[in-house]
């Protein structure tokens, strides 16, 4: 039996067919290039960032560029940081001056990239941070950059969070107002209480009613977990789970999010960069539990994507242009269908076929138990050779495979079932 999560209130149709998406951090930290949580992790003040805002100018911004790489890549859909946590907005909001047609690049950046990604074909998502250092009403919590200062802290009761909040609200009406059809709402974070600070969770964003309005502005539209209210899609961040996330039991729509390193924005020096083979693996594990697979790019100061980010990505797409039919309109095989060791199943129910990725090639043979008769086929992907295989009488069937694997990153066998 096939499973599949119980209907949510949008549509998500398209999202687990499409399975593999791009994330997109980009702000002012990609000048400091050292995380895009600098101005926390830094304590630096609103005043002392201002730098950065003086001087972002990615002059070698090319929107069809990253669409193209991202479209070879095998990408269906795309999310980008609208607002990140330290406040500056990539469009042209008309309710604050923190904006990117105020800095030297002086236009929306929004708008082209949104036009870029549509013109291939791409469904469109927008993250928006709740949070926001910059802001004068939004008040000191345990990530606030401000945190350690005393004087700042002292100020609190000056302000509002009612009229941050009021903030948010206009903000996100203006972007899912003015850009067409959005397909994903993209909210980060509530907050957990310290020992120092309050939380802010689902009472202070007044997230019911932001709900409510998203949905009434965008029918149809995906809304993540991270308002403290599950909607259509549940996160999991930099980690790859054991199986397919249940909530009370039930298996529902999820979508595992990674980075190719430590970093969500641009990191000059950091150097944990996962390879291509890791990163297909992670593909691949993740789609065979269920799930998709969102992966992020930051972007630099002048607007590229940098030679790393473009070598995984060139990696990725060489594998899924022979073997996507793997990946697109595939989910969690059957329980009946027990993989064999150091491999992974997907399964695609509208075909009928199930796809036996191959993490470590054996020797000669891989052995299905209990797949005697089930199999009227049986191929390479990558080139669609004929795997000649036997079925024996305690119910395994055996693949004859070749001694050298084939020359890609992940084989896949395509199995034609009865």
């Amino acid at each position: 039996m096939v499973l599949r999560p119980e209907p949510t209130p949008g549509d998500t149709s398209w999202f687990v067919r499409d399975r593999f998406g791009l994330f997109i951090h980009w702000g002012l930290y990609s000048l400091p290039a050292r995380h895009e949580w600098v101005m926390s992790r830094e304590r630096i003040s609103a005043e002392a960032y201002r730098k950065y805002f003086d001087h972002f100018d990615p002059d070698l911004y090319d929107p069809d560029m990253w669409a193209e790489v991202a479209s070879k890549a095998g990408m269906k859909y795309f999310v980008v940081t609208t607002k990140h946590h330290e406040g500056f907005c990539l469009w042209d909001s008309k309710l604050t001056d923190y904006k990117a047609p105020n800095t030297p690049a002086g236009r929306d950046l929004l708008r082209p990239m949104v036009d870029a990604f549509r013109k291939r074909g791409f469904r469109v998502g927008f993250y928006h941070s709740l949070l926001d250092w910059h802001h004068p009403d939004y008040t000191v919590d345990q990530y606030h950059p401000m945190r350690d200062n005393e004087e700042y802290i002292r100020k609190d009761s000056e302000r509002d969070i009612n009229r941050y909040v009021e903030y948010l609200f206009g903000q996100v009406r203006e972007l899912l107002t003015q850009y067409g059809k959005i397909d994903i709402m993209w909210f980060d974070f509530s907050v957990a209480p310290s020992e120092r600070f309050p939380g802010k969770g689902k009472e202070t964003w007044q997230s019911e009613r932001l709900i409510k309005m998203v949905r009434e502005l965008q029918p149809g539209i995906l809304i993540n977990d991270r308002l403290q209210i599950d909607q259509d899609i549940k996160t999991p961040e930099q980690y790859q789970p054991r199986e397919w996330l249940r909530v009370n039991g039930k298996p529902v729509v999820w979508e595992a999010c990674h980075t190719f390193s430590g970093s969500w924005g641009y990191h000059r020096d950091e150097a944990t960069w996962k390879s291509v083979d890791m990163l297909i693996k992670m593909l691949i594990d993740t789609v065979s539990k269920g799930g998709n697979f969102l992966l992020n790019v930051g972007p630099t100061g002048r607007g590229e994507f940098d030679a790393r980010a473009l070598d995984r990505l060139a990696g990725i797409g060489e594998w899924m242009k022979r073997h996507s039919r793997s990946i697109y309109g595939c989910t969690q095989a059957p329980e009946e269908f027990v993989c064999p060791q150091d491999c992974r199943y997907t399964y695609n129910p509208d075909k009928n076929r199930l796809y036996l990725h191959v993490f470590s090639w054996p020797f000669k043979h891989i052995h299905l138990d209990g797949m005697a008769g089930k199999v009227e086929y049986a191929q390479l992907l990558n080139d669609a050779s004929e795997i000649t295989f036997k079925e024996h009488e305690d119910g395994t069937l055996t693949l004859n495979i070749p001694v050298k694997a084939p020359d890609v990153a992940v084989p896949v066998i395509e199995l034609f079932l009865r």
